[in-house]
């Protein structure tokens, strides 16, 4: 190989470096690390278990990152997801199939994502204030269906189809990798992904265009409520059961993954392949902490110190 395809080779490959988010030196960090100081944290059916654990998280990031690219915010997002998984649930103890207690879930997301967008684009609440307020409808709804109690008894077809694999991959896997793909196409390649970015990087001239910007706005709200409904699929899979606070506390998460990733609140900066290495910081971290015994609470801490880190890394970055 000659001296100047060799140069040329590691000028791509700063370039490609320069490119990458803070977040892509961190997670390789956390993977150096806990490889050598947790025992069986690199062993292949711990590492598929991250992929497992991070495929519901990934559900409700990949909308989140819209939200957020749009100047927005979703809080209830896993509180949400909590109220859908009771009601998919309960649909499946009634005795209705996994196609229509999935339909059921779906509507539950949707009506609150709607609720959201409406809140924000025509009232004209904070995406933080309107959030917050079905945040506590959702959460509370749960609670009082259910007495705070788990919905069991949900049969076979659900728990069945959650551990089944295709290729060696697990089930939710594939649907968390189907899900990037369809959001992929959706952000990049069509008219609506094209308004999310102008909403957030110039909602004036997108509406002098003659764009209707609200009903583009409510639906992206629309979409991360669909999406917390579609989850439910998985998180009650998982759980062999519906459970009302379960997903409490994971919007957090998305959040913080999703600003891990790279996307910020404003000028529509942003993008789904930062998030995805976002999603898959906070599950190696969570991960990680576990294989070394660490406290659930201070998990929850350590999850905004990598955010904290990662935009340090940024900005160091940012001004070299």
């Amino acid at each position: 190989m000659s001296r100047a395809a060799v140069l040329e080779g590691g000028a791509r490959w700063r370039a490609a470096a320069s490119r990458a988010p803070g977040v892509a030196y961190l997670l390789a960090a956390l993977l150096v690390f806990f490889a050598l100081f947790g025992p069986r944290f690199a062993s292949a059916p711990n590492l598929l278990n991250i992929g497992i654990q991070s495929s519901i998280l990934l559900l409700l990031a990949l909308p989140m990152t819209l939200i957020i690219m749009a100047e927005g915010l979703d809080l209830s997002m896993g509180a949400v997801l909590g109220l859908a998984g009771i009601v998919l649930a309960s649909a499946l103890v009634a005795g209705y199939g996994l196609p229509a207690a999935l339909g059921a879930a779906l509507a539950v997301g949707l009506v609150f994502g709607v609720a959201n967008g409406l809140l924000v684009t025509r009232v004209g609440l904070p995406p933080f204030a309107a959030t917050l307020g079905t945040l506590g409808a959702a959460q509370g709804g749960a609670l009082v269906a259910t007495g705070g109690q788990s919905v069991v008894g949900i049969g076979p077809s659900l728990p069945a189809l959650y551990a089944s694999s295709w290729l060696g991959i697990p089930f939710s896997i594939w649907v968390a990798v189907a899900a990037y793909g369809a959001f992929h196409v959706l952000l990049y390649h069509t008219r609506f992904g094209a308004c999310v970015f102008a909403i957030g990087g110039n909602r004036d001239a997108l509406a002098l265009a003659g764009v209707r910007v609200h009903a583009y706005h409510a639906a992206i709200y629309a979409l991360g409520g669909l999406m917390a409904g579609f989850a439910a699929l998985l998180l009650t899979g998982r759980m062999n059961a519906g459970h009302p606070t379960a997903a409490i506390g994971m919007e957090f998460d998305a959040i913080a993954a999703v600003i891990v990733g790279g996307t910020r609140f404003e000028r529509g900066y942003g993008g789904l392949p930062g998030t995805v290495l976002g999603v898959l910081a906070v599950g190696v971290l969570k991960n990680g902490l576990n294989v070394l015994a660490v406290p659930s609470s201070l998990q929850v801490a350590s999850i905004g110190l990598l955010l904290i880190a990662a935009l340090l890394v940024d900005s160091i970055r940012g001004r070299s």
